[in-house]
């Protein structure tokens, strides 16, 4: 809370993973989502779905938002759900999904259990009740066979599978794509009035009223939409009030919205030490000689990078989500299509 008279009422609110009461311009899709769920209340097998879109679109926050209601206000005459959320970012194994599975199912004694222990464990618990699984960032994972095991061995559940590259789902194996079958539900990208809309709402829960110059909001406004991103929109919102903080102003003005905005070249979604080994060789690289992909590939190879292009193509497009390098693709041209990859520290325009 603020102290008396300060600019900040609630700095919470603009975490990324602060959840409102309700998704601005999301109610579809949120519904969507608990309609995949909603078999469960009634004793059936719920559906799957992939829930697809850019980063920092509201994909997150709207299952979120559909499993705290779950939990929260549950149906005393439906049967007991399992909720649980993993993000495969760094939980990117059968192995290591099943472990977080097991802690929040409240099973502690995973020391010296293997894979299939691991399983029998879950299996076992949640075939007595029914489950709702919520896979953010599955396309991180290093293999599917967890879910294999969760639609072909778990009775009553529903899978949420959350990915900012819905092309993952064709490179699964057919034995369990052709079990999945997920409903698709797409995330667009937010307009610019949706985004003034979003970023006003989140400002009335965190500053104090009339804390903003108009302006000076509609600055980051501006910046917000031009990438789309929710998640930058929030963290400038937070510096400039930041920075007029440190001033002991009333008022967050322009001036203030500019030394947000000054310090975008340090801003990334993700820290770096969250990055996979191969991720964090690749960005090294890539900070080291921006130039062509088809280029830093091959100094990739050289340098004993084990990964097939394809592979490394998924790396980069994690590395530009995540805001840690830039990739511009130029059409034409002797080489034809080209991507040039660079880091934040330079101009794609140099190469």
């Amino acid at each position: 809370m603020n102290k008396e008279g300060g600019l900040f009422k609630n700095e919470d609110a603009l975490d990324t993973e602060w959840l409102p009461k309700n998704l601005p311009y999301r109610e579809q899709q949120h519904q969507q989502i608990a309609n995949c769920i909603k078999p469960l209340l009634q004793s059936r097998n719920g559906r799957n779905c992939i829930i697809s879109g850019a980063p920092g679109i509201g994909k997150t926050a709207a299952v979120k938002l559909v499993l705290k209601e779950l939990e929260e206000h549950p149906d005393v005459n439906a049967p007991d759900i399992e909720i649980l959320y993993v993000n495969c970012w760094q939980k990117n194994t059968t192995y290591k999904i099943f472990i977080e599975l097991c802690e929040q199912l409240g099973y502690k004694f995973v020391q010296n259990k293997n894979t299939e222990d691991l399983f029998k464990i879950i299996q076992n618990i949640v075939n007595k009740k029914a489950a709702v699984f919520a896979f953010d960032e599955i396309d991180k994972v290093e293999d599917a066979d967890f879910l294999y095991h969760i639609f072909t061995e778990v009775y009553k559940k529903t899978l949420l599978l959350i990915t900012n590259h819905p092309q993952w789902y064709f490179t699964v194996d057919e034995r369990i794509r052709s079990r999945l079958l997920p409903e698709k539900i797409d995330f667009k990208a937010y307009t610019p009035q949706e985004i003034t809309g979003i970023l006003k709402q989140r400002c009335e829960y965190a500053f104090s009223y009339d804390a903003w110059d108009a302006n000076a909001f509609n600055m980051i406004v501006d910046k917000t939409a031009a990438t789309g991103d929710l998640r930058l929109g929030l963290h400038l919102l937070r510096e400039a009030g930041m920075a007029a903080e440190e001033q002991n102003t009333r008022k967050i003005t322009i001036a203030h919205s500019q030394a947000a905005l000054s310090k975008l070249t340090d801003f990334t979604i993700k820290p770096e030490e969250s990055l996979s080994p191969d991720a964090k060789t690749i960005l090294a690289l890539v900070k080291a000689q921006s130039g062509k992909m088809g280029d830093l590939y091959k100094l990739y190879q050289d340098q004993g990078g084990a990964g097939t292009y394809k592979t490394f193509q998924r790396r980069v497009e994690e590395l530009n989500a995540g805001g840690f390098i830039e990739a511009k693709k130029v059409i034409g041209g002797k080489d034809g299509t080209t991507t040039l990859l660079s880091g934040k520290n330079k101009s794609l325009d140099e190469y």
